[in-house]
């Protein structure tokens, strides 16, 4: 707790924790806040642009919120489709709309969505994809990926990083040597290659599901090595300290020693480390997805969402696809500014406190 009141004093690290905060609030309640569900697909509507939703009638006056469903028209004079609305009848946007059935995390069933149109309209906040899919709700659903991965992989890379550092760390000699040429190994592995041999051979009939758990335990199983050699030089300070020779005095094992008396002395660098590492998985998972290694379609991430906007055409007329990398970019530099502000907390050494 008195970690959340130092960030609180710090305007860029409270700033950087209520947007994370807010983001992770948005994808666990995804089904319910997003208009549509993952699977909602209208090809009528392909690279429909954003609705337009309007407060004031066409008398002037204050008006419930409303929007217009889209016409799709060929214009033979720029020799593309062109989207028009649809005057002749008015949708209004309605809250806790009744719409698709899905599940309140995964557990509470209703039809029940935070906000919608009515009967027969299309609401679509920042437009649609090549399929007519929503982009808005995909941002949703596609955040539970990309921003989970970085989580799951840590789940993997700490505790094997902490305990191989441990151990390394407090027997020294030619066990710390053979255990510290194999992690050495393991760094020099390009784990990009990797993944790309990996997105080569595996069979194309992987779900998402398979791949995404894939890509999470390989970034994890090439990612423990260079915490846990930060972890050994640690240990071999800390186990000359006096406490911990008492304790071997006492007649403590060592396996008692490493997991109850030096590990949690480095739990300050732990924390530290955690929060700074979280991004690099984001980008990697975003990366890989962009390149098609990652994530498929029709499921979404925001690395395979941002790879419809690479065309150039997608960048000058249809920028609402550009979205999944705004957040990107927010999401990294969130947990980049948390973590700065978490080390000058937790490291005696910083010279910079706030």
């Amino acid at each position: 707790m008195e970690i959340i009141k130092k960030i609180f004093q710090d305007k860029f690290a409270k700033a950087a924790f209520i947007v994370l905060s807010i983001l992770y609030i948005v994808i666990i309640f995804a089904d319910f806040i997003a208009p549509y569900s993952a699977k909602y697909s209208n090809r009528e509507l392909s690279y429909a642009p954003p609705s337009q939703i309007y407060t004031i009638n066409e008398q002037g006056k204050l008006s419930r919120p409303y929007t217009y469903n889209y016409i799709r028209e060929y214009d033979e004079g720029l020799m593309q489709t062109v989207f028009k609305e649809d005057r002749s009848q008015k949708y209004y946007l309605k809250l806790f709309n009744k719409g698709e059935k899905h599940r309140i995390l995964g557990i509470i069933p209703t039809h029940r969505h935070l906000f919608g149109v009515e009967n027969g309209g299309e609401l679509h906040i920042l437009g649609t994809d090549i399929n007519g899919r929503d982009v808005f709700s995909r941002l949703l659903f596609g955040g539970r990926i990309s921003m989970t991965v970085g989580f799951l992989s840590l789940l993997i890379v700490f505790p094997i990083g902490l305990l191989y550092g441990g151990i390394s760390g407090y027997f020294g000699g030619i066990v710390d040597m053979l255990m510290m040429r194999f992690a050495e190994a393991v760094m020099a592995i390009p784990s990009f290659y990797l993944l790309i041999i990996l997105a080569a051979i595996l069979p194309s009939g992987m779900t998402s599901v398979q791949r995404f758990a894939l890509i999470v335990v390989i970034l994890a199983l090439i990612g423990w090595a260079g915490f846990a050699r930060v972890v050994r030089g640690m240990v071999l300070s800390i186990k000359e300290e006096d406490f911990i020779q008492a304790e071997k005095l006492i007649g403590a094992s060592k396996l008692r020693i490493i997991t109850r008396h030096i590990l949690p002395q480095t739990t300050s660098y732990v924390i530290i480390a955690m929060t700074l590492s979280v991004p690099s998985y984001i980008l990697a998972e975003s990366g890989l997805s962009f390149l098609g290694l990652g994530i498929q379609q029709p499921d979404a991430s925001w690395g395979n969402m941002l790879k419809e906007a690479q065309e150039f055409t997608n960048i000058l007329y249809r920028p609402w696809l550009l979205t999944p990398g705004g957040l990107i970019f927010i999401a990294v530099l969130s947990f980049n500014l948390l973590g700065d502000a978490i080390r000058d907390f937790l490291d005696p050494k910083s010279e910079v406190r706030r």
